[in-house]
């Protein structure tokens, strides 16, 4: 039997934006048996549910997590259960304890399991002012303004101690925005690139909440998918880096990518009404250099502006005629 097929996978935050297509694919690659998806709030879409076991996993209460793994015998977790930056703005005191509680039960339990590995999300959100924004390197000033990116520095030091002082396979990326076409926006400050497709499809008008000017990391979730697999794949003396990988794909601004929406439909129309998520974006770089992702674990992005946009534009047209 292959490495691949012994795997027991465990994915919090399974009905979520990466997870709900992440848990497919682990599925297509692992077997649909040995992946089990953890939802707590969100019920799971038929698609997530009937391929494989569902069960709901309080992930800020360690014995819910344990209770799983111990049931199905898991060896790794990937952990995307987190409140984004939008919504963690609204409610810091919240983001902090589902965001940091969570991680520290997850590596808790893994360390004590004796787990083969977990994969946990970082994200450019853990950028500052301060911090380059121009091709922003893998080892600068971490200086967030955002709870949410405040978490992930806190789980970046984290996840590197529980790999120095208690050997845990651990490994992770920093995420720019993720654009999909499968799960609908779920709070963050990059969704306004998720948003415009939708409505461009079903009223062909969007009001943007970035200015038309503002530029920012994106990713396409098949690259995004991609990442945290290849990652987890690649053979653990190859990760020099066990806080967070720098991980781009393309950069545009929000008036770009709606010219280029307007290639496929012409008479879609975008306006820009900038709100308290501009500042957010105002403080994140415009563009991340990943060279050592690349030199390490030859990380490769597929898609640019021009391919996701035709992709999302095509997939999205079929759901909305269904």
């Amino acid at each position: 039997m292959s490495k691949k097929n012994t795997k027991r996978i465990l994915v919090t935050g399974a009905t979520g934006q990466i997870g709900s297509e992440l848990t497919i694919e682990l599925r297509n690659t692992y077997g649909c048996d040995n992946v089990v998806a953890g939802g707590h709030k969100r019920a799971p879409s038929e698609k997530l549910f009937q391929s494989g076991p569902f069960e709901f996993v309080d992930v800020t209460d360690k014995q819910s997590i344990e209770t799983v793994v111990k049931e199905y015998e898991i060896d790794t977790i990937y952990h995307l259960a987190a409140i984004l930056s939008a919504t963690g703005e609204q409610d810091p005191q919240l983001a902090w304890s589902v965001n940091m509680n969570s991680l520290y039960n997850i590596l808790e339990v893994a360390r004590e399991h004796k787990m083969t590995g977990v994969f946990w999300p970082s994200s450019i959100a853990v950028f500052g002012p301060s911090t380059p924004r121009l091709n922003t390197p893998q080892e600068t000033v971490l200086t967030p303004r955002t709870m949410y990116g405040t978490t992930k520095v806190a789980g970046e030091l984290l996840c590197n101690y529980y790999f120095l002082r208690f050997g845990l396979d651990v490994r992770s990326v920093r995420y720019p925005g993720i654009i999909s076409n499968e799960t609908p926006p779920v709070g963050g400050t990059t969704d306004y690139a998720v948003e415009m497709f939708y409505e461009a499809i079903r009223k062909k008008r969007y009001t943007c909440f970035v200015r038309e000017d503002t530029v920012l990391p994106m990713m396409y979730m098949p690259d995004c998918i991609k990442a945290a697999i290849d990652l987890m794949e690649s053979d653990a003396s190859r990760i020099k880096h066990r806080a967070s990988y720098n991980v781009a794909s393309t950069s545009f601004s929000a008036g770009e990518l709606a010219a280029e929406i307007r290639k496929h439909i012409p008479d879609f129309v975008c306006e820009y009404k900038p709100d308290f998520r501009q500042k957010i974006a105002d403080s994140w770089p415009t563009s991340i250099d990943d060279t050592v992702a690349r030199k390490e674990w030859n990380w490769n992005p597929t898609y640019d502006l021009a391919s996701m946009t035709r992709d999302m534009i095509e997939k999205l047209t079929k759901k909305f005629e269904t």
